[in-house]
């Protein structure tokens, strides 16, 4: 599955931040790595230099990807995902062993467009839903009060003039140009005009007059203490009937080519015809508030105008993060078997980082400018490995260090997320207060080296494996017997901790 990440899109910072600003912004998350800090932000920073410049050389200047070398777990994927979400581009991670080459049981390497251009759609349609919310919200209580308070046509109402349909005589001509009467044509002419209004006394009404004239006085009284009593939250519990629109969905096909995006958009569209339609259902106010909030959100929005916008955004900006991609890499002494299925991969995966266009349900989006992120342990295979051509398309290399007990205790307490607030705010909710010392700190993160050391080295990922041995047992009593403060000091991770870390077995405990 594709982890999606969607942000908005801020121009501003995306064009202002420069690459010190950017390098500042990531280590507020993510703990060392310079090297690939410092490529990410150039990276970025030469996306937003491309677009100030003429459109003569702009298209001729094209992203400079990045490999990223590293063990699991040093920050390889969090360091693309936080970049992507500074600069409010399209992004989404994919694994490389996902895909697979044609004729083989896997998905087509062109889903991955596919699956970022739904995240651009999704980006500036919440951008575009936003700039409508007030509009929205005041149709959607005017739907509501209509279920409410059914229309009404006044006794005193006038009918509206519709357009003059009048005869002013008949013709007939030849059909053969003979003049025999047999070919004549006769028929009746007929006169079509609109009303004439007097455009000075004319003029457009606004809608709440409309309204007024919609209703006799006692109606439109009884219709806005209705209106009070929706706006104070009185009436959310009430049932009403609303008609709700259905559009049939099916599911998504994964093929080993591009024509079957067009077959599902084109099913769907048939299925809506046949099956969809509209459906009367009851349902709270509140929940009605909610379906008709979104219906007219969507009829404010122009979903052309969300296609090109997005397909831009994800042209320019957009950023594609393979991960795992040293598993596709054949190594020079191997060959045959299913590692013919991982060069096939590679050479799939090859036209769409060098340029290429791929057929969406949104229209035709070219890659020649969105950036590519690949990232790769590389603990059994090499860079070399991967076919030459590939190689050529990630110019930029980055080796990521693997993370020690100085790096742990860094990540225990410098970043925003760090752990130990992460947890002490989970405890906190249930009326639990904990307390990490600067000794226990500086234990766990020798504890988590040291398990590294003798075991796999997973990276950062450790430290929760190790924090969620610490503090299995406080988290399963925590309701029991909060209100309280627990004070985790050295004498409270031995205890907690050393016996695991002794004993042999350490996979049973600690992944």
């Amino acid at each position: 599955m594709s982890d999606i990440t969607s942000n908005k899109q801020d121009s501003h910072t995306f064009d202002t931040l420069t690459p010190k600003e950017i390098v500042a912004e990531l280590d507020k998350y993510i703990v060392g790595q310079k090297k690939a800090k410092r490529a990410v932000a150039v990276a970025l920073r030469n996306r937003s230099r491309r677009l100030k410049l003429d459109d003569e050389i702009k298209d001729d200047i094209t992203p400079k990807n990045i490999l990223m070398i590293g063990p699991t777990g040093v920050g390889k994927t969090e360091i693309a995902r936080r970049l992507a979400k500074l600069a409010g581009s399209p992004f989404i991670k994919v694994e490389a062993t996902k895909y697979t080459e044609v004729g083989y049981v896997g998905r087509d390497v062109e889903s991955m467009v596919r699956d970022l251009m739904a995240v651009g759609v999704a980006m500036v349609k919440q951008e575009m839903q936003e700039a409508v919310v007030a509009e929205a919200e005041k149709r959607t209580e005017d739907v509501l009060l209509d279920l409410l308070f059914p229309y009404k046509k006044r006794k005193d109402a006038k009918k509206a003039e519709g357009p003059i349909v009048r005869p002013v005589g008949t013709f007939s001509f030849n059909n053969d140009g003979s003049g025999s009467p047999g070919t004549s044509i006769m028929g009746t002419a007929i006169q079509v005009g609109i009303p004439i209004f007097d455009k000075k006394n004319q003029k457009e009404k606004p809608a709440d007059q409309e309204e007024t004239e919609r209703y006799s006085p006692t109606d439109q009284a009884s219709r806005e203490k209705l209106r009070e009593m929706l706006r104070s939250g009185k009436m959310e519990e009430k049932i009403v009937e609303i008609t709700v629109n259905q559009n049939f969905q099916i599911p998504g096909i994964e093929s080993m080519g591009g024509g079957f995006e067009e077959l599902e958009s084109n099913l769907s569209g048939i299925f809506s015809a046949f099956g969809g339609g509209q459906k009367r259902k009851r349902v709270t106010i509140a929940r009605a508030r909610e379906i008709v909030m979104a219906e007219e959100t969507d009829k404010l929005i122009d979903r052309e105008r969300v296609s090109d916008e997005a397909r831009q955004r994800v042209e320019q900006t957009g950023m594609i993060f393979i991960d795992e991609i040293d598993k596709i890499a054949v190594k020079g002494d191997q060959g045959g078997g299913h590692d013919v299925s991982r060069e096939g991969v590679q050479r799939d995966i090859l036209p769409i980082v060098e340029g290429a266009t791929v057929n969406t349900k949104w229209g035709q989006v070219n890659t020649d400018h969105i950036l590519f992120i690949a990232a790769g342990a590389f603990n059994i295979s090499k860079p070399s490995d991967l076919i030459p051509e590939l190689q050529g398309r990630f110019p930029l290399r980055v080796e990521l260090d693997s993370l020690g007990k100085e790096d742990f205790l860094c990540i225990l307490t410098e970043p925003k997320n760090a752990l130990t607030k992460q947890y002490r705010e989970l405890l906190g909710t249930e009326n639990v207060e904990i307390e990490f010392t600067a000794e226990a700190i500086e234990h766990l993160a020798e504890l988590a080296a040291d398990v590294n050391n003798r075991l796999e080295n997973i990276g950062a990922r450790r430290l929760h494996t190790i924090m969620e041995a610490l503090l299995d047992e406080l988290s399963f009593n925590a309701p029991d017997i909060a209100p309280t403060k627990v004070i985790i000091d050295k004498d409270y991770v031995d205890e907690k901790l050393v016996d695991l870390v002794k004993d042999q077995d350490l996979g049973r405990y600690i992944l």
